[in-house]
Parts: structure tokens; C-alpha cells; sequence
């Protein structure tokens, strides 16, 4: 009924710059919030960015001032432009999003399958 699909990731050196897309596409009424979560290897999932339908952001305290979230409604896509990138950021990225379906009654998550980023030193 949804895919959410990333693309974007890859390898870098640190320093570089990647920007992350999601579009998530299928029998869509809206969309609420939608975000990135990473999971480094080895770790647990964390918490990157969020964004609302209508713009407020949140991003968590490792990436602020390096990487900005933004959306394009319409298209029903969410970014992630990652700039100075480190090593640390090195992670599978996923993308989200609390999504009401027409078919539905009430808003649920989904999720995409994530794309890897890597970060050299």
C-alpha cells in the first residue's frame, strides 16, 4: 500500500557533503511527520531529524548545525542534506513517516529500508 523509498547514500570522505531523499508514494491522504533515524554498526537506532507537516524541525544534538531536514510536501519527499560529514556519522539511514492512508482511519508509521552512508577519515 506505502513504499518509502531512500536514495542518496554512499561513500564519502569525511569533511564531504551527501544529501538523503525519501519519497514515499501509494494510496496517501496525508502526511504528518516524517524523519531519519540512523543505526551505526553495532548500535542501536537513533533519532537524526524530524519534520512536521508543516515545517518545524527537530534535529538531535550530534548533527545540529551540520545537517538540515526539509520536505517537499507535493511530492510527498523528505531530505536530509548531511554537510561535514565524520566518521562517526558512518550508519544505515531510514526514513519515516506518520502517514494516513485513504483506506484507513487512523495515522501509522512507516518506514523505508534504509541506504547505507559510509564516511571515510
Amino acid at each position: 500500500q506505502v513504499q518509502l523509498v531512500e536514495s542518496g547514500g554512499g561513500l564519502v570522505q569525511a569533511g564531504g557533503s551527501l544529501r538523503l531523499s525519501c519519497a514515499a508514494s501509494g494510496n496517501i491522504r496525508g502526511i504528518h511527520a516524517m524523519g531519519w533515524y540512523r543505526q551505526p554498526p553495532g548500535k542501536q537506532r537513533e533519532l537524526v531529524a524530524t519534520i512536521t507537516s508543516c515545517g518545524s524541525t527537530n534535529h538531535a544534538d550530534s548533527v545540529k548545525g551540520r545537517f538540515t531536514i526539509s520536505r517537499d510536501n507535493a511530492k510527498n519527499t523528505v531530505y536530509l542534506q548531511m554537510n561535514s560529514l565524520k566518521p562517526e556519522d558512518t550508519a544505515v539511514y531510514y526514513c519515516y513517516g506518520e502517514i494516513l492512508l485513504y483506506s484507513s482511519s487512523y495515522v501509522r508509521d512507516y518506514w523505508g529500508k534504509g541506504t547505507l552512508v559510509t564516511v571515510s577519515p
